[in-house]
């Protein structure tokens, strides 16, 4: 029922910028945000952006990456910009609902490489 597509990773130089989307079917959901996970490493919080605007950033990517919603297409962007070999990760559209407890979704996954 619930799906969310991921569309735009690639591969750029660093210091390039490249602009993900997450279109969301199925629900209308409390917040949509992003997660990646680099090679070896552990899934790790990217940024979130809360039904009522609230954005929140992980504190690597603040002031690089903008995250923005068109609520009337049912997506979330991620806008990344000055990007660093260090970004370089498969990243994951994320949308949770509150209710009793939190239910997460997943998409799954596009890939963004970095390079020197």
């Amino acid at each position: 029922q619930v799906q969310l597509v991921e569309s735009g990773g690639g591969l750029v130089q660093a210091g390039g910028s490249l602009r993900l989307s997450c279109l969301a079917s199925g629900s209308i959901f409390t917040g949509m945000g992003w997660y990646r996970q680099a090679p070896g490493k552990q899934r790790e919080f990217v940024a979130q952006i809360r039904s009522d605007g609230v954005t929140n950033y992980a504190d690597s990517v603040k002031g690089r990456f903008t995250i923005s919603r068109d609520n009337a297409k049912n997506t979330v962007y991620l806008q990344m910009n000055s990007l660093e070999p260090e970004d370089t990760a498969v990243y994951y559209c994320n949308a949770f609902l509150v209710r009793t407890n939190i239910v997460n979704y997943w998409g799954q996954g596009a890939q963004v490489i970095v390079s020197s």
